[in-house]
């Protein structure tokens, strides 16, 4: 069972993902969310786990609805850990 404090690396590919799906800097991300470009870097790589509040702008930031940013994580989550186990 993940721990609070475990990184959420799902959500982190999902942010990168969308974020250069839509052509965005991490910087342009940062300004559209209102967070700071590194914190976006380290969300994104999974050295931090953000908050609900920052989850919720950085959605807003990619003009997305929170629930498909979850849904996209999810996904990730499934695929890692997967390889994880050495399924496919």
């Amino acid at each position: 069972m993940p721990r609070r404090d475990d990184p959420q690396i799902g959500l982190g590919k999902a942010i990168r993902s969308l974020r250069r799906e839509r052509g965005l800097s991490q910087e342009a991300l940062g300004n559209e969310a209102e967070i700071h470009p590194t914190w976006i870097s380290h969300i994104e790589s999974g050295r931090i786990n953000p908050t609900w509040g920052n989850v919720r702008r950085i959605a807003r930031g990619l003009d997305m609805p929170l629930e498909r940013l979850a849904a996209l994580a999810e996904e990730f989550e499934r695929e890692l850990g997967a390889a994880g186990s050495g399924k496919r």
